[in-house]
């Protein structure tokens, strides 16, 4: 898109949130992710609030879970839009306009482009470990049937900052997961969401607590400048 930024290796410091961190959620299936957030919310491990929900499709079964916990959800299917631009400038302006923190991608499988004003505003989790079987393509069960052609024996999630290309922006955090010989597809999906669950909710905490900066592809703590340092 026309405003979306471009790399820049300078460290960005990230700002810190006040709580109730205000999140919108984007989606395009079930919903199991945003479930989960809505459960830690619930719990008193993640000190935010869902306060709006978009989704790509309008039988996305996720809708039901914005519906029963009384969060205002939209549907923006990508193919109603002509270019990857104004479907952008219709998903950012509901992010503006319901006054997001953060935005975050729960299964959401339309490419947006990130405007400027919300770049390390927008998150993913992936489920393997970053960059192995990820990018365009790799979603879903595709992920982990990769990964156990492949002969891996470990395999994971990964939650990173969003930016104009798929699973490519700045790592937030990482869980490592067995791989069973036994596995299936679906039984390597289940253990890897089961890491989901603690992931997600901490990094985003994480991330909205402050303190922590981006130095090219990398988060990090920040390190504060002592008088010998600038000496």
């Amino acid at each position: 898109m026309s405003d979306a930024f471009p790399f820049d290796s300078s460290p960005t410091r990230l700002p810190s949130l006040k709580p109730p961190y205000r999140l919108l959620v984007a989606i395009s299936g079930g919903g199991t992710t945003l479930r989960n957030l809505l459960a830690a919310i619930d719990a008193g491990h993640l000190p935010a609030e869902v306060v709006h929900v978009i989704s790509s499709r309008d039988d996305a079964g996720g809708l039901a879970y914005a519906e029963a916990a009384g969060i205002d959800a939209s549907v923006l299917p990508r193919s109603r839009y002509e270019s990857a631009d104004d479907y952008a400038v219709d998903f950012f302006s509901l992010a503006r306009e319901s006054a997001a923190d953060l935005v975050i991608l729960a299964g959401f499988l339309a490419h947006v482009g990130i405007p400027t004003d919300f770049r390390h505003r927008v998150l993913n989790i992936h489920p393997s470990l970053i960059p192995a079987f990820a990018g365009k393509g790799y979603y879903g069960l595709r992920v982990h049937r990769a990964v156990l052609e492949r002969g891996c024996r470990i395999s994971g999630c990964t939650v990173h900052f969003v930016d104009d290309e798929y699973d490519h922006g700045p790592i937030v955090d990482q869980q490592a997961v067995p791989v069973h010989p036994d596995d299936t597809p679906e039984t390597l999906a289940a253990r890897v969401f089961e890491a989901e669950c603690e992931l997600f909710p901490a990094a985003i905490r994480s991330i909205a607590e402050g303190g922590l900066e981006v130095v090219e592809r990398r988060v990090q703590p920040v390190v504060e400048a002592t008088d010998h340092d600038s000496a």
